[in-house]
């Protein structure tokens, strides 16, 4: 299958491929699959109003699934709900993320609902990326929503970036963590303009040592907003940590609310949130260097947002 040049850009953006990868890989465009492949270990079927099941097979090493979703077409309301199973002792990596080129005056939107479910002693890296752009005034709009089942002795690390261009977005992530499971949860977002975006991130650590960490990093800009909600709820022996640190600009309006709730004795949960301006002296280090103010703010971002 030849790609176009935009669904090329579109795809490199929020999955960094332009040619079709090897190995699992699912395509959807305006809401229909138009590629799939499964590899030896990984099999990809058509699941519950015409999403994904993905099942990787236990013991499966060093493998990646790709399943990135693009919107090109104005107008368009794509709902979609995937499952992902990583077997037993598996370690793998799974890039999804959505891309959306709208260049009207209509609303394009993705809805997806990821279920993930990682069995006993299995290592998997989730990375999910956002991105929207067109000359239009249409609305780009992305509301995903990831559950996730940690199992016994699984390592799960879940990657989150919305880049740039969304105009509206609501992220929901809940999570359950069974015994002696592992759940990092990074996050790193930009807004812009009138953009609005809220992160509501829920992790239940279920079992006996158990461990869950939610890491955010965000940039407001102009008049957007974002609200950033976490909640660690402690059910047995185990250990939480939230960590906000944003930077406001312009006349954006950021909030952090983080939430700690301890079930048990032995339940250790910590938190803490900075919201704040890009200092002075880092501008002024930079621009002593050669930089314009401009130059200096971008590259003071892009160091925050890695």
């Amino acid at each position: 299958m030849k790609l176009e040049e935009l669904d090329q850009n579109l795809l490199h953006t929020v999955s960094d491929f332009k040619d079709i990868p090897t190995g699992a890989v699912n395509i959807r465009k305006d809401g229909k699959p138009i590629y799939r492949h499964s590899s030896p270990n990984i099999e990809i079927k058509t699941g519950e109003g015409g999403g994904l099941v993905v099942e990787i097979k236990p013991g499966t090493k060093n493998e990646t699934v790709h399943a990135p979703v693009i919107l090109t077409q104005t107008g368009i309301d794509d709902k979609v709900f995937n499952q992902f199973i990583v077997g037993e002792n598996a370690d793998v990596t799974i890039i999804a993320g959505c891309g959306i080129h709208n260049d009207s005056h209509g609303r394009s939107s993705h809805e997806g609902l990821h279920e993930i479910i990682v069995k006993e002693g299995a290592r998997l890296k989730y990375v999910e990326k956002h991105y929207g752009e067109g000359g239009g005034t249409g609305e780009k709009v992305l509301y995903p929503t990831t559950r996730i089942e940690v199992m016994k002795n699984a390592v799960v690390e879940i990657e989150t970036v919305q880049i740039e261009g969304v105009d509206d977005t609501v992220r929901v992530t809940e999570a359950h963590i069974h015994e002696k499971g592992s759940l990092k949860v990074m996050e790193r977002l930009m807004t812009s303009g009138r953009q609005n975006a809220v992160s509501d991130i829920k992790i239940f650590i279920e079992g006996q040592g158990g461990s869950g960490q939610i890491l955010s990093r965000s940039v407001g800009k102009d008049n957007s907003t974002q609200v950033f909600k976490a909640a660690l709820v402690g059910r047995n022996e185990c250990q939480g940590h939230v960590e906000c640190d944003s930077i406001i600009m312009g006349q954006a309006v950021i909030k952090a609310v983080p939430e700690l709730i301890a079930e048990d004795s032995e339940a250790v949960l910590t938190h803490e949130a900075a919201i704040g301006k890009i200092a002075g002296e880092q501008l002024i280090k930079l621009m002593s260097l050669g930089l314009t103010e401009e130059q200096a703010i971008d590259t003071i971002l892009e160091g925050f947002l890695k």
